[in-house]
């Protein structure tokens, strides 16, 4: 089905700069819809330090165990990314379809198959015919530039309706280092470490370890607090590259202290990239904050506000504009984890729908109904038993939701 823009969705798309020693290609190779540029290539002049999160998922994609097993080697020359077909749950034949990908891959990049990178996403138990990149890859290798970072975010749209992108910038020894980064997702979003794929990219010399340390750190904050469906994919994949042609010393360890501004920068452009992709949620016409505090620890606070955010009735409550806080006395209820009904306070932005276990004094309908129209919700719960805490975001959940879902494979 035709899908239009999410009216979440950005003003302006990021301009993403080029990075030395990075170039990309996209191209179109037939995978489910002709003409649809559907297969995106990026490739490192030099061996690039890798780290990566993957899916936790006990079924995960045949692309992800190669991932899985190619970060041991810590080195990346090249990453193929198709669309159309997630290339999971299809036994023997993905496993051989993601090798004689592999193959080419590393062909056209002239390294080994331990430095090639795959992710594939789409329709799953479908067979992948990895045939048709043959010549393709080779062609698109060639044509490949330092600045086709949007046709690449394009190319492996599934039910996206726009592209993700960002880019950030922060001074290390008086150079000026860049950091962008790609993403795709909108639909099947819980993620269980990271979510559906998103790639991140620097020209600064860090170390796989650092990079994998930064990950570690920051993912359960960006990628892992965010929820469209409550459904992990097969397929999810966060990918960091270090390119390295910036002209520093390399940080090599993670107590560097020239990290310290490197590591703000790539917290929050993965903060942003995850945010694009709960404004693309299937269907979504509202973005919902989760703030969830007075937990017994930080863990039971993530806990209670993704189980608000995951709710079908809290989300369908926000599709209508509907301040209906017994559903997130709902929620919190059914989260288990401790909780003290009498101690529960609920608000919507800043107005407070309940204080101590009931409707708050001077609760004004009006004034709610008003809030509730907006775009971007926040939702506000202090349970009111220790210093935990957590943030999660979500959307609502609309017609268009079931429309998409009921046609995804057509």
């Amino acid at each position: 089905m035709q899908m239009k823009t999410s009216p979440l969705a950005p003003k302006a798309l990021a301009v993403l700069p080029p990075i030395d020693g990075v170039r990309i290609g996209a191209a179109a190779a037939g995978i489910k819809y002709a003409g649809r540029t559907d297969l995106m290539a990026m490739m490192f002049d030099r061996p690039a330090a890798i780290a990566g999160v993957l899916t936790r998922s006990h079924c995960p994609s045949a692309p992800v165990d190669w991932c899985r097993a190619n970060l041991l080697g810590g080195k990346a020359r090249i990453l193929v990314v198709n669309s159309g077909n997630a290339n999971a749950f299809t036994g023997k034949r993905g496993a051989d379809a993601t090798a004689l990908t592999a193959h080419m891959a590393a062909t056209a990049a002239q390294c080994p198959v331990s430095e090639v990178f795959l992710s594939s996403t789409g329709v799953i138990g479908e067979p992948l015919a990895a045939e048709r990149f043959d010549g393709v890859l080779q062609q698109l290798v060639h044509d490949a530039g330092p600045d086709r970072w949007e046709d690449a975010a394009r190319a492996i749209m599934t039910t996206d309706t726009f592209p993700k992108l960002a880019t950030r910038t922060v001074e290390i020894d008086g150079v000026t280092i860049t950091l962008n980064g790609i993403a795709k997702g909108s639909g099947m979003i819980a993620p269980d470490m990271a979510t559906m794929l998103a790639y991140v990219v620097t020209d600064a010399p860090v170390s796989a370890v650092v990079l994998q340390t930064l990950l570690g750190r920051h993912v359960d904050a960006t990628f892992n607090a965010i929820t469209v469906d409550s459904d992990t994919s097969t397929s999810d994949t966060v990918l960091a590259f270090a390119a390295g042609a910036a002209d520093i010393a390399p940080i090599e360890t993670a107590d560097d202290p020239r990290l310290a501004a490197f590591e703000i920068a790539f917290k929050d452009l993965m903060e942003d990239l995850a945010l694009q992709i709960v404004r693309d949620g299937e269907g979504a016409s509202r973005l919902m904050r989760v703030e969830v505090t007075g937990a017994q620890s930080d863990g039971s606070a993530r806990t209670i506000a993704l189980a608000i955010a995951n709710s079908p009735l809290v989300k369908t409550a926000l599709a209508g504009g509907d301040a209906n806080w017994g559903r997130i006395v709902m929620a919190v209820g059914k989260a288990g984890e401790p909780a003290d009904r009498d101690r529960l306070d609920i608000r919507f932005g800043d107005l407070f729908a309940a204080r101590d276990g009931e409707r708050a004094p001077g609760y004004d309908e009006d004034a709610m109904s008003r809030y509730m129209q907006r775009d971007e919700i926040t939702i506000g719960v202090d349970i009111g038993l220790g210093e935990g805490r957590f943030t999660a975001w979500g959307c609502d959940l609309t017609k268009d939701y079931v429309a998409i879902n009921g046609d995804y494979r057509s």
